[in-house]
């Protein structure tokens, strides 16, 4: 397995003072929809839909275990044909965001701007647990949001579906 270190954070606007004076530089652009086929307090297994800015999907399962900053994460390409049969006949609702990636001073940025919920967030994703601890979040992202349960996206997922 592979790990996943990032720290996450809200993000009160976005932040195209910054874009605009050059300190941002725009990577890519994404619509995921995100959907939980099982999960535990400390495991979870979801599958995304992920549409490019020229149309074209892709599609992934993953595995990811584990609370805070450092996660297991084993993740992996699926056919569109695969993604559809886990998901025909169950009813559930995919977590629908938006999520755009920023260089910003050598760390990649993905800010998520959630389409059933007003919030948005930004990560960063890091190489190891010393640069995560090390790092200054710029003046534009907000309050770092941690371990908060109601920020997980499988929480947010989980409350979309009592909808």
């Amino acid at each position: 397995m592979g790990a996943e270190i990032e720290r996450k954070y809200l993000l009160p606007a976005f932040p195209e003072a910054e874009v605009a004076r050059g300190e941002l530089t725009f990577i890519s652009k994404q619509y995921i929809y995100q959907t939980y086929l099982a999960f535990s307090d400390d495991q979870e297994i979801r599958v995304r839909k992920l549409v490019d800015s020229s149309g074209e999907a892709h599609y992934t399962h993953t595995f990811k275990s584990g609370h805070g900053m450092v996660r297991e994460e084993v993740e992996y390409a699926i056919t569109a044909s695969i993604y559809e049969q886990l998901l025909e006949r169950t009813g559930l609702i995919p977590l629908e965001k938006i999520r755009t990636t920023l260089e910003a001073g050598g760390f990649t940025c993905e800010i998520d701007e959630y389409k059933q919920i007003e919030l948005a967030v930004v990560e960063v994703e890091f190489a190891d647990v010393q640069e995560a601890q090390s790092f200054a979040a710029p003046s534009w992202f907000g309050r770092e949001l941690g371990a908060e349960e109601e920020f997980r996206n499988k929480s947010m997922w989980v409350k979309l579906q009592k909808r």
